[in-house]
């Protein structure tokens, strides 16, 4: 269930996040323990994220045992400062509820575990600068969480640290992930991406460390991994949360060592590549459900991006729109019946999807796209099998928005046939109740908790 509170007298929540030309500002905020184990113990957060939990990596860390390792975080966003859940064991209390989101204002206090913390607003600002609307030429964006993002890419290019890029399927990762190597000082290094999520299990640790000859049935000659045939340059593992548990040791054990061993092999061979792993998921969720390791989470977490979905940034369709069309129509200007109805759509596979509606607009020579573009369906059709340019995609991409596609009609249809109750559907469907909550946040479905 989400609540979103009222603001006071004098509270404007649509004000948190103020734009201007060239940045962004926010009201700082802070956090504060007011009862449990770690009473007194507070922070003020400089960023627009304040995270809290256990696990070491948090800005509010806390002691209390009740409390998951990654609990809750608080997000300064345009509709005020909004606390959400992350899949913890024991949830947040607020007003005597159980919510897996809501909107502070000053001076609310929430529960978690057995602590109660309190959220207050603080009198000073921070200012963070904006980027242009394109960064490379390739990626695009002229919504104020784009241009924070470009803002940011030089400056992370430039470093060799470890960037984790976060964000749903179709949103453009690949995209950046592949900007930031452009703009560092390995951009004259291989790119070498590898899909966590494509490449069968009993393969992936082959692809990624390579192997000796003979060292198991169908290595007829020796074969580099990624590691080694990105030297000097950048690998991306792609959906790294669907990295098998029991090679996630193995993973962690190379990014420290910076070495790893081919398979058959008692060879060290030393690494000198940038790392930057991509996912869908949030990976402060995996680590409370027990599916990720921590502490590969820590070692990956040296930079976290996140990178909004089109629904977040709708200021971005005309755009993206325009540069589709010049794509796929010769140059010419899109018209305004399309873009006007390309807005107006939720887009689930996010830019991906929105790129297949123009070119589908262009071939058909249709301004108000017709039925068989997804554009111009209705939420009821999530559940259809396929559609017609699901065959423009690759397997993974085509297979990954008809399961979305798929997933969000069977958990509306569960929630409704429990009356929108939240654990009575998850014992419905033989499901963890966490699991289910992320799945309804992901798709927009509220639920009720008991």
């Amino acid at each position: 269930m989400i609540r979103t509170p009222i603001p006071t007298s004098g509270e404007d929540a649509t004000t948190v996040l103020k734009v201007h030309p060239r940045e962004v500002t926010f009201g700082r905020f802070s956090v504060q323990v007011v009862s449990g184990p770690d009473q007194g113990a507070s922070h003020a957060a400089d960023a627009p994220e304040l995270a809290i939990g256990t696990a070491a990596g948090n800005h509010l860390v806390l002691t209390d045992p009740s409390v998951s390792r990654h609990h809750c975080v608080i997000a300064a966003t345009p509709k005020g400062y909004q606390l959400r859940d992350l899949g913890s064991t024991n949830g947040i209390l607020l007003g005597g509820f159980r919510v897996e989101a809501a909107y502070l204002t000053p001076g609310a206090t929430f529960g978690v575990g057995q602590t109660s913390l309190r959220f207050d607003h603080l009198p000073d600002e921070v200012h963070e600068p904006l980027g242009d609307a394109e960064l490379s030429g390739r990626v695009l964006g002229q919504s104020t969480a784009m241009r924070r993002l470009f803002a940011m890419i030089p400056r992370i290019a430039a470093a060799d640290a470890t960037v984790l890029l976060e964000g749903e399927t179709g949103s453009g990762k690949g995209l950046l992930a592949e900007v930031i190597h452009q703009k560092s000082p390995r951009a004259a290094g291989p790119f070498v991406v590898i899909d966590c999520g494509a490449i069968p299990p009993t393969l992936i640790e082959a692809e990624l460390f390579g192997y000796m000859k003979g060292a198991f049935t169908g290595a007829h000659q020796a074969r580099a991994g990624a590691f080694e045939a990105a030297r000097g340059g950048t690998v991306l593992l792609d959906e790294i949360g669907e990295l098998r548990l029991d090679l996630q040791p193995k993973l962690l054990r190379a990014l420290e060592e910076r070495s790893i061993r081919r398979i058959g092999s008692l060879d060290t061979v030393p690494l000198d590549v940038r790392i930057i792993a991509a996912t869908n998921r949030d990976l402060r969720q995996e680590v409370n459900r027990g599916t990720f390791r921590s502490d590969l989470f820590y070692r990956l977490n040296v930079v976290r991006l996140r990178v909004p979905p089109l629904r977040e940034r709708r200021d971005d369709i005309p755009l993206l729109v325009a540069h589709y069309y010049r794509q796929f129509a010769d140059k010419a200007h899109p018209p305004a019946e399309l873009v006007e109805r390309l807005l107006h759509h939720d887009w689930p596979g996010n830019v991906r999807e929105l790129r297949s509606a123009v070119e589908r607009a262009v071939l058909t020579g249709d301004p108000a796209i017709g039925e068989g573009c997804p554009a111009a369906r209705e939420v009821g059709d999530d559940d259809e099998a396929l559609r017609p340019d699901d065959l423009e995609l690759s397997f993974r991409q085509a297979k990954e928005r008809t399961v979305a596609r798929w997933e969000r009609a069977y958990v509306r249809a569960l929630i409704r046939a429990n009356g929108g109750n939240l654990s009575h559907a998850a014992r419905a469907g033989r499901m963890d109740r966490n699991y289910l909550r992320e799945l309804l946040r992901r798709h927009g479905v509220t639920a009720t908790e008991s």
